[in-house]
């Protein structure tokens, strides 16, 4: 004997099925009602629609959003892939800046090195920096020219804006500088327009001290601060920086020359001075000629 409950399962089921046909039924219709070609057919379908699409007007509503949400959202994918693409662009271009940056600097150091005033007496050569051979107790690189080059050892090295150091060990073909910071370099030097004399001791610092200061008269910051040529080592009148004061009132020199970026250099060959070895006369009148005895007739 069947029970009530499962009279009402049978009669669910048997609901669902009816349901089911109907919908299958209504959609073979509509499909078949889409794909007849018939005038009569087509105006048929066309009072269909105006009798019942006002009706199921607010149905379409959630289907037109959601399709609307799905466009909206392919366009936000869209828009995420070029700003992705634009972003790889951003860096590639910001390497490529990086790039023009340096050839321009390296430009702009040329530039400077063509423009150095020298000494007449002064014959140079430009060289590369091929390695940067400085630590925390010493101040040096390496340059690509040497004894092949005629390179002599105590040669000073200016940059574009002004003095590096000099050539502390000649090789083959390549050759050592020592900066000025280095602890063991010391510069004579001269600072203008006071004349006061004075020696720049490196501290591995590009504000080195001035040692020996003669007088601190006339001695400002800001002034100019070139090589006197005492010790015949450096040529007199290359720049060297200016004169700065620490906090505790001490001179120093801010160095001209640009370490953090110093890829070209020139290194200065003093030609030899002419030697006079002969004794110097004294420039007078000229004696007035010798008049010849008259030979006498007798």
């Amino acid at each position: 004997m069947a029970t009530p409950d499962n009279s009402v399962s049978n009669s669910w089921r048997l609901l669902r099925r009816f349901l089911v046909g109907l919908i299958l039924v209504l959609m073979l219709g509509l499909f078949l009602l889409s794909r007849i070609d018939n005038p009569r057919v087509e105006r048929f379908r066309i009072a269909l629609i105006d009798r019942f699409y006002p009706s199921f007007e607010w149905a379409l509503v959630p289907v037109t959003t959601l399709t609307r949400m799905v466009a909206d959202f392919q366009s936000y994918a869209r828009v995420y892939e070029q700003n992705q693409e634009l972003r790889r662009e951003i860096q590639r271009l910001k390497g490529w800046r990086e790039a023009a940056l340096q050839l321009e600097q390296r430009n702009a150091q040329l530039l400077a090195l063509n423009n150095v005033k020298l000494d007449p007496r002064l014959s140079f050569i430009t060289a590369e920096v091929t390695t940067d051979s400085g630590g925390p107790f010493s101040q040096s690189a390496i340059v690509n020219v040497g004894r092949q080059d005629d390179i002599l050892d105590g040669s000073a090295a200016v940059d574009g804006l002004g003095l590096v150091g000099r050539i502390a060990g000649v090789g083959e073909r390549t050759s050592r500088i020592l900066f000025l910071s280095d602890v063991s370099s010391n510069v004579p030097v001269i600072i203008v327009p006071s004349g006061r004399r004075a020696i720049v001791r490196g501290d591995n610092t590009i504000v080195p001290p001035l040692d020996f200061l003669d007088s601190d008269i006339g001695v400002q910051a800001g002034a100019r601060v070139v090589t006197s040529g005492d010790g015949g080592v450096f040529p007199a009148d290359i720049l060297v920086g200016q004169v700065a004061v620490d906090p505790q009132g001490r001179f120093r020199v801010r160095l001209a020359a640009d370490f953090e970026n110093l890829e070209f250099i020139r290194i200065l060959q003093t030609a030899p001075r002419e030697e006079i070895d002969t004794l110097g006369e004294v420039i007078g009148l000229p004696s007035s000629p010798e008049v010849p005895e008259e030979v006498s007739d007798e």
